[in-house]
């Protein structure tokens, strides 16, 4: 038969093929989230209820799947910082952002990790990165030139805040996985102008014993 006349695979199969996919990243997604890199294909085919050979048609390897995790995660940045810099309150949208940023990175386990297991692949490391970066300098860039900003804060410094936040949202999580908001409001009150009300501290510090626990926990996983 002519190859140009064979008939065209069914369109059922393909749709059943897109949607195994995005139940594959939906599950790789989650466990990220929940347990880090150290999960293995077989644990995603079993969470997204699909074979594993299903899963190896779709990616070759878990870097692979990691790339698609990953790439799904910035371009979601990409529209929260879209959003962020359409605000009409400069300082609100840079406050929006940052806590955005702040709450994915405290509810997602892997996604630091997924940063690192990238940095190993520069070039597509670099165009998932500079697709995003421009609109996060823009946000900071407005809310400085309108004065709600000290002058001295740079981009590159609100991306070491926002990981500030995220070790010890690791560190708490264990007795206490909203008291990161507590420190990313009193990191905001530290770079705003004079102008600015503060951001109210709405959760209440680790007490002592909580302290304790967390440093104990912390301890565990390094000895594993």
């Amino acid at each position: 038969m002519n190859p140009a006349t064979a008939p065209s695979p069914p369109r059922r199969l393909r749709a059943d093929a897109a949607r195994n996919q995005q139940r594959i990243v939906a599950a790789a997604r989650e466990l990220f989230a929940e347990h880090g890199l150290e999960i293995t294909l077989d644990d995603v085919a079993e969470k997204a209820g699909v074979g594993v050979g299903t899963v190896y048609r779709r990616f070759a390897n878990k870097k692979e799947l990691i790339a698609e995790v990953f790439e799904q995660h910035v371009g979601e940045f990409a529209v929260a910082a879209e959003d962020a810099a359409q605000h009409p309150d400069p300082w609100l949208g840079l406050v929006q952002f940052f806590e955005y940023a702040c709450r994915h990175l405290a509810n997602n386990r892997g996604f630091s990790e997924v940063m690192l297991e990238l940095e190993e692949d520069p070039e597509r490391f670099a165009a998932l990165r500079d697709r995003i970066k421009p609109t996060v300098a823009a946000v900071i860039d407005r809310a400085r030139d309108a004065g709600t900003l000290q002058p001295e804060i740079e981009p590159s410094d609100f991306f070491a805040l926002i990981h500030m936040v995220d070790a010890l949202a690791e560190f708490a999580k264990p007795v206490n996985p909203d008291v990161w908001q507590r420190y990313a409001a009193i990191m905001l009150n530290g770079v705003r102008a004079d102008s600015i009300p503060r951001m109210p501290l709405l959760v209440a510090p680790l007490n002592d014993d909580e302290v304790e626990i967390a440093k104990a926990h912390t301890c565990l996983g390094r000895r594993r």
